[in-house]
């Protein structure tokens, strides 16, 4: 009965950081937004700094993960669960990444010389945090719709590249002294991008949990 209670106890630990990791992502994220808005490079700094607290989260749950998987051989739904938290909180650390990377880009734009934002770059960056904090949520709540409407907003992110990507090499072609702003720019949306991927990754691991069916939402293509 003790060594169950304390299988419990690991669990339950496991998911509360996984909480505690997201919530931090999701602060980490809302600072990239802020800084973006105003092009703050000291708050940019500032979220690369961050990062490193993301990665020891990742680290820490990892370890635990993998202790109770010598130790406590967890079946079924648990042994799921515990599979599914390794994959999500790498998908989780990769946006923490991104996040630091757009602040690199963010601290070469602003002392560059600033130009115009092309247009929907913040609407991007917040329908992405949109999508990371949807799934956060979904895991607390181990909700299958909200983790299903993250995976379908990806598209959403996706068109939002394509177009933007289409009116920067415009700008370019018009503005050639101004090429490596705009291809500053460009990083940033592609990480916006990869982001969403890992929001969707993340997406769909939960609905895993949820479901037991991996099939259904991984992508075999």
């Amino acid at each position: 009965m003790v060594t169950r209670t304390i299988y419990r106890e690991e669990l339950e630990k496991i998911n509360n950081d996984v909480i505690k990791m997201g919530n931090a992502l999701e602060h980490s994220f809302s600072e990239v937004i802020k800084a973006l808005k105003t092009m703050d490079a000291t708050l940019a700094e500032e979220i690369i700094e961050l990062d490193d607290e993301i990665d020891d989260w990742e680290r820490n749950i990892e370890q635990s993960c993998v202790r109770i998987l010598a130790k406590q051989q967890p079946v079924a739904r648990d042994l799921r669960k515990v599979i599914s938290v390794m994959r999500i909180i790498a998908d989780l650390e990769r946006i923490a990444d991104h996040c630091a990377d757009i602040s690199e880009y963010i601290i070469k734009i602003s002392q560059g010389g600033t130009i115009p934002m092309p247009a929907y770059v913040l609407d991007m960056a917040i329908a992405v945090k949109k999508m990371v904090s949807s799934t956060i949520a979904s895991y607390v709540a181990e909700d299958i719709e909200m983790a299903a409407e993250v995976i379908h907003s990806d598209d959403t992110i996706d068109k939002y590249f394509e177009d933007i990507m289409e009116e920067l090499c415009i700008a370019m072609k018009h503005n050639p002294e101004r090429i490596k702003a705009y291809a500053q720019y460009l990083m940033i949306i592609k990480y916006l991008e990869r982001m969403a991927d890992h929001a969707t990754n993340v997406a769909e691991w939960i609905s895993f949990i949820i479901t037991g069916d991996l099939a259904q939402y991984m992508n075999n293509d």
